[in-house]
């Protein structure tokens, strides 16, 4: 079978191939995405011979000052051209120790080389040189895989796996980001050697978690973690939403399935991976809040502001950054009741300034994560919860129109206060700062420097205190 390889590069470096009587392929995800005609910027070349001696002659054949970066440990090199990124690598065997997943490595034939790749829909190769050039070199099926949209190793799964184990969170990435089916074998397999998962760096495993997480369709990789058994290794926080419980024939829903639900509803509306990740952590709080009552049922009183408190040790472990993004989704999961709370058949002017000041400028966000709350299968449910946060948002900006609350600042700050009554650093400027920001809020007074000043004398007043005058 032959492909039409239509850049430039190629025809350069089979030319070059053919000038040094270099067996060369382009192999790997390139390919895959050239059979399933996705974009892609990554080419991947397998040279049998050296791989950086031949990156080095295509970038002085390319010239305009071509930059090569060698890794010399890992015998690859990498070069820019355009838009794509291109890296050479010597076609190699691999072999690895049961501790480590850093490989043994070898020189080898492209047939070795394409048997270590992971998957077979990764182990195509098409021919660069000047008597194969276009020809595809698939001796797994890869191809046959991608029509049927399936996941399997080239050879047998619970070696790929035990080699190298990252290679599992890989096939369920794939899996979500494809939307393919992982093989029965391949998938018992990874389920078998899912404890290997913990030699492998947190970095990496969760670098392919965010992946899944920002696939068109994160509950896919999520599920296929949880049959895995990598769900409760690797996220034991998410797979504790998991299961129902009965008690006097009520019972709650499944957490668990709720929360890839949302998910995958917000999926729909944002491609923020941090606001993703708040709809994936907004509910962790439910397993420890969990409560039955008689004539209740089943309550989880507190869990939004347990799970913000658990973000940050989630965000450590998992090697997530611990800055803003931490703090942002925290934030959200905090907050994530309190729309809910406003969409009655009163909503009052005060919750609604509070909740613009708490919420500043994530105030949308937060709105998008609520609406991918609604999870019922009812649709006249869904219609009603959905029109409610329509007055709600509604409100939310009248609001904000006229109050313009949204990260407002009291108008009189504390050192003002301190000058003004000649007080110290202490109870009594924070109590009557408190005191105009909560006036504010329920509208007593306007968010204005005058008036926020009158109200400032009168609470002092009321205290005892007395604006501080020079004789």
């Amino acid at each position: 079978m032959k492909m039409y390889l239509d850049k430039y590069i190629f025809t350069l470096i089979s030319k070059i191939a053919t000038e040094t009587s270099t067996e060369l392929y382009v192999v790997g995800g390139y390919v895959r995405d050239l059979v399933m005609n996705r974009p892609t910027s990554d080419i991947d070349i397998v040279v049998v011979g050296d791989g950086i001696k031949f990156a080095q002659k295509l970038a002085v054949a390319i010239g305009e000052n071509t930059n090569v970066t060698v890794f010399r440990n890992f015998g690859t090199a990498m070069l820019r051209y355009g838009e794509y990124e291109i890296e050479f690598v010597g076609a190699r065997k691999e072999s690895y120790r049961k501790d480590s997943r850093k490989p043994v490595v070898e020189d080898g034939t492209l047939q070795e080389d394409q048997l270590r790749r992971d998957f077979t829909i990764n182990a195509l190769a098409v021919g660069l040189g000047v008597k194969n050039y276009g020809k595809l070199i698939d001796p797994f099926n890869g191809v046959q895989d991608i029509k049927n949209k399936i996941i399997r190793t080239p050879g047998d799964p619970g070696l790929t796996f035990s080699d190298d184990p990252l290679r599992m969170m890989r096939a369920i990435r794939f899996a979500s980001q494809l939307r393919f089916k992982i093989d029965a074998p391949t998938l018992g397999s990874i389920s078998e050697h899912r404890h290997r998962i913990e030699i492998v760096s947190q970095e990496r495993i969760t670098e392919e978690l965010n992946k899944i997480v920002m696939s068109e369709k994160p509950s896919t990789g999520f599920v296929l973690m949880d049959k895995s058994g990598l769900l409760e290794i690797i996220l034991p926080e998410i797979h504790a939403l998991k299961g129902v419980d009965i008690v006097n024939g009520k019972m709650h829903k499944d957490n668990f399935h709720h929360t890839i639900k949302v998910l995958d509803n917000l999926s729909k509306e944002s491609d923020d991976l941090w606001l993703r990740w708040a709809a994936l952590l907004h509910d962790v709080g439910k397993p420890k809040t969990k409560k039955y009552t008689a004539g209740s049922g089943w309550t989880f009183h507190g869990h939004d502001f347990l799970g913000a408190k658990m973000v940050p040790a989630i965000f450590r472990r998992l090697k997530l950054p611990l800055n803003d993004k931490m703090k942002y989704v925290q934030k959200i999961v905090k907050l994530h009741l309190r729309p809910i709370s406003l969409s009655g058949d009163e909503i009052t002017d005060s919750a609604v300034r509070r909740l613009l000041y708490e919420a500043g400028d994530q105030i949308e966000d937060l709105m998008t994560l609520c609406e991918a709350d609604i999870t019922s299968k009812n649709r006249d449910t869904v219609k009603r919860h959905m029109g409610n946060f329509s007055l709600v948002r509604s409100k939310l900006q009248e609001t904000e129109e006229k109050d313009a609350m949204r990260n407002f600042q009291p108008p009189v700050k504390g050192d003002e206060i301190m000058k003004i009554f000649n007080l110290p650093p202490g109870r009594e400027v924070g109590i009557i700062k408190k005191a105009i920001k909560e006036a504010i809020l329920d509208g007593l007074i306007s968010n204005d420097k005058g008036e926020a000043r009158r109200f400032m004398l009168e609470k002092a007043k009321e205290m005892g205190i007395e604006p501080f005058t020079r004789e």
